[in-house]
């Protein structure tokens, strides 16, 4: 299980499945043989980068990396190979996925790996497009300004995406992954709809936005990070019983799926509800790029107040939320 493989104490070589592979072909799934988007990014350095320029003249290898990613670590020394020796028909660009992370931290990575490829913080459309759901994972785009391949291994099938041998296929109507909280919903692991929109009961929310892996995986790279998820979870579970607002949890799909949410609902004996963010539309929504945060919104759905990583006020934020809405059921 994908969780139990970033928990533990060792991760698989570059080249091996650690879990991720699943994920990415979720995502290939539903962007293969599609269009890429013609994006503008930037870099970290102030660069800009016209992606749809590109298209139809060169092959443009992106992959999503985090520097707490302990396979992105080790795939770095081919991303750069990569880089390096590709020709001018080749561009190769690093996108850092942005959560739970810093520029300074990125360009300490870029610095340590000795990294000289164009590096763009995601600022989450790239995350949409092309449907991230793990770290790292790989989009080929090929000459004709379509997605040929989604990967998360250093495999066969993306060196020979690389070296354009292997065409995409083109389903006929792609698949898509769902687009959670789009239309103000989102459902919980115990099936019940959580609206995030104007509340029916007319009870303001307070949402925590979270990662099942935060605590565990990110122990040894972010240790603040993960005693922070420990502080939002240990003060969720004691705080939630205030009557003047309804509570969830939100998951981001990064790195997850409802099998390994249920699994830190069990092992961390959580009763707060939980709903998985499996597109990251909530994620992108509410602008959040870091876990933990916690948002409080009105009864109208209006954002009020939100705590980013340090959990201290999390008290007075609950105790703002029962000022804001009428007890209820």
């Amino acid at each position: 299980m994908l969780l139990l493989a970033l928990a533990g104490s060792s991760v698989a070589n570059a080249t091996d499945d650690d879990g991720g592979e699943k994920y990415a072909k979720e995502a290939a799934a539903s962007v293969v043989g599609q269009k890429a988007p013609a994006l503008t990014i930037t870099t970290i350095d102030g660069k800009t980068i016209d992606l749809g320029r590109l298209y139809g003249h060169k092959t443009v290898y992106l992959k999503f990396w985090a520097t707490w990613c302990v396979p992105c670590r080790e795939q770095m020394p081919h991303f750069e190979h990569a880089y390096e020796t590709a020709g001018p028909d080749t561009v190769v660009i690093g996108i850092n996925t942005n959560f739970n992370e810093t520029k300074e931290g990125v360009e300490a990575f870029r610095k340590k790996f000795g990294l000289k490829m164009p590096i763009v913080m995601d600022d989450g459309r790239l995350a949409e497009a092309f449907h991230l759901r793990v770290t790292p994972q790989h989009i080929v785009i090929d000459r004709n300004g379509r997605v040929a391949y989604v990967g998360h291994a250093i495999n066969a099938s993306l060196e020979a995406a690389l070296a354009g041998t292997e065409s995409p296929a083109r389903p006929p109507e792609a698949k898509k992954i769902a687009a959670d909280g789009t239309r103000g919903q989102l459902t919980t692991l115990d099936g019940r709809t959580f609206e995030l929109g104007a509340s029916p009961s007319h009870r303001s929310r307070i949402l925590v936005f979270l990662s099942p892996w935060c605590e565990g995986y990110l122990a040894q790279s972010q240790p603040l990070a993960s005693a922070q998820c420990r502080s939002a979870r240990e003060q969720a579970e004691k705080l939630r019983a205030n009557p003047g607002a309804q509570w969830l949890g939100i998951a981001s799909g990064l790195w997850s799926d409802d099998t390994g949410l249920r699994a830190y609902r069990k092992d961390n004996n959580v009763t707060l509800a939980l709903a998985l963010d499996k597109s990251g539309d909530v994620f992108r929504r509410y602008n959040v790029k870091r876990v933990p945060t916690v948002i409080l919104v009105d009864a109208e759905g209006k954002e009020v107040q939100r705590l980013t990583g340090d959990m201290r006020n999390l008290p007075a934020l609950v105790a703002r939320a029962a000022s804001l809405g009428k007890a209820g059921s």
